[in-house]
């Protein structure tokens, strides 16, 4: 699935039947499914926060700004994806892309395990602090009430 603001003409000709290609979706519901075994990301901490609740591993591929330090705590602290690297041109090469979709979706590869593993962990721990009652829900409120004084 290809999400294209604006003009999607260009990427719907440039794409076969295989892929869909829309203007918009709400990115967490997708996330959510169950036929979605993994999401590449920028990192954007919107799309990071919504791969953390849907429990999905993540191939991350940062840009700018705050992607570079959510990549590395998805990567590196999190332990719930894996990095595009790129080449000496800075081009993303296919292989490297089939590698790393390989490694998430292969059921026997023990990485890919590992990462599932760690991801649904993170999906119960953001579950657990977004309940009824939980501490999200106290501060929210809290904050709510020190503003409205």
């Amino acid at each position: 699935m290809w999400i294209a603001r604006g003009e999607t003409s260009r990427f719907k000709r440039e794409n076969d039947e295989k892929r869909i290609v829309i203007p918009w979706c709400d990115q967490l519901r997708v996330l959510c499914h169950s036929s979605v075994g993994a999401f590449w990301s920028h990192c954007g901490w919107n799309s990071t926060k919504e791969a953390a609740f849907s429990g999905k591993p993540m191939i991350t591929f940062p840009i700018v700004w705050d992607q570079v330090p959510n990549s590395k705590m998805i990567v590196e602290d999190w332990k719930t994806g894996r990095r595009v690297m790129i080449d000496e041109r800075i081009m993303v090469t296919r292989a490297e892309i089939s590698k790393l979709i390989s490694s998430f979706m292969d059921p026997d590869s023990k990485t890919g395990k590992e990462i599932r593993k760690r991801a649904k962990e993170v999906e119960r721990i953001c579950r657990r602090a977004t309940r009824e009652g939980s501490s999200c829900q106290i501060d929210i409120d809290s904050f709510i009430r020190d503003i409205s004084k």
